[in-house]
């Protein structure tokens, strides 16, 4: 495996490559960062470059600025730049899962050159459910408690609202690689809850570029259902597509990655 970091406008982004062929770039959301799809990459690296990154402003992305608001579309524009500097430009294939679906498709329509095909995983919509506003409701009630009280009762408020499990303690008895991953995981909290929840939220995605472009929209398999199964069925039936189940929950390339990666290059190669 090769790491780097790439500057960007705002930030410096960590990135790991892995492996030859074309390039596939794995997208993580929330607080999530490169070490998470390790088990997924290194098994798509056999017949992959595989790409990943510690989003903006999690783990070993820091903003090089003031803290201020994100967007998606600042998320869209590290995608690019990076698969430009990394990729040579060369059309790519993504996935991204929750937030990192929403900048594969933000990507995907303002950059459709750089995208081979895109398969999206529980993208978190929320402006398409009828009942967003109540949603929205709560996501700044998550932010005054967080202001109030501190990271982790905001967290614990917003998975059990939304049906997500949260992070894990890094537990003493745990392999040393794997605490320190939850440590960064845990402590990324703070910028989601800080500067991205409020405004990732309120993305909406261009239904015209995903309806013409080569895009997968896929969920997982277990139950009960969530918000994501909520979020990810408005925009199939906004695009009038179908849903892919792939192995798992929301974490599915984490806790199934040999399943998972068995369905993503079937999904690509559909």
């Amino acid at each position: 495996m090769e790491t780097g970091t790439l500057t960007v406008p705002g930030a410096e982004i960590h990135y790991e490559v892995r492996g030859a062929g074309p390039p596939l770039l794995l997208i993580n959301g929330g607080d999530g960062d490169a070490a998470l799809f390790g088990p997924l990459a290194r098994l798509l690296a056999e017949h992959h470059t595989v790409i990943t990154f510690d989003p903006r402003g999690n783990s070993r992305s820091p903003l090089t600025g003031p803290p201020a608001t994100q967007w998606i579309e600042d998320r869209g524009d590290d995608a690019r730049l990076l698969l430009d500097a990394v990729a040579g430009g060369e059309p790519a294939y993504v996935f991204g899962t929750s937030y990192g679906a929403m900048t594969g498709m933000d990507l995907l329509a303002r950059h459709p050159g750089r995208v081979r095909a895109l398969v999206a995983h529980e993208p978190f919509v929320i402006e398409l459910l009828p009942d967003a506003d109540r949603w929205h409701a709560l996501f700044e009630e998550v932010y005054g408690l967080y202001r109030r009280e501190g990271l982790r009762p905001a967290m614990r408020r917003f998975a059990e609202a939304v049906g997500v499990d949260d992070a894990p303690e890094p537990d003493e008895g745990l392999p040393a690689p794997v605490r320190e991953m939850l440590a960064r995981v845990r402590a990324n909290g703070e910028t989601v809850l800080a500067y991205e929840l409020r405004s990732f939220s309120r993305f909406r995605p261009d239904a015209g570029a995903l309806r013409g472009g080569p895009f997968v929209l896929v969920t997982g398999e277990q139950r009960p259902r969530t918000l994501l199964h909520r979020t990810t069925e408005a925009l199939a039936e906004r695009l009038g597509t179908k849903i892919v189940e792939f192995p798992g929950g929301h974490v599915g390339y984490l806790t199934h990655p040999a399943d998972f990666a068995v369905a993503l290059r079937g999904a690509f190669a559909s």
